[in-house]
């Protein structure tokens, strides 16, 4: 059983920037393809970022292609999110996840969860 639990979100102007964390628990952290997804008040979940077992290889949606940045610290158990350039349009709860294939990830089948934490950009 893995836990995730995000942090880092909060208010930010349009145009600035965030990093948001993800510490991992309880499980072989190298062993899974991470990710980050978002959902905003009336819209479905968004997949925003995913990143390779060994950290090597990235993908990410045109929507924010970029403007983030994931990464990963195999040896803390940690996943991250650089998010620069912010838009009105990137307000929303952002959730880290784990998944053990990276098809899964992408297609929002994920194994593990975050609980969210909250990004609001204003104008």
């Amino acid at each position: 059983q893995v836990q995730l639990v995000d942090s880092g979100g909060g208010l930010v102007r349009a145009g600035g920037s965030l990093r948001l964390t993800c510490a991992a628990s309880g499980g072989t952290f190298s062993s899974y393809v991470m990710g980050w997804f978002r959902q905003a008040p009336g819209k479905e979940r968004e997949f925003v970022a995913a990143i390779s077992r060994g950290g090597g290889a990235t993908t990410y949606p045109d929507s924010v292609k970029g403007r983030f940045t994931i990464s990963r610290d195999n040896a803390k158990n940690m996943v991250f999110l650089q998010m620069n350039s912010l838009k009105l349009e990137d307000t929303a709860v952002y959730y880290c996840a784990a998944a053990r294939l990276q098809t899964a990830m992408t297609h929002g089948i994920c194994d593990y969860w975050g609980q969210g934490t909250q990004v609001t950009v204003s104008s």
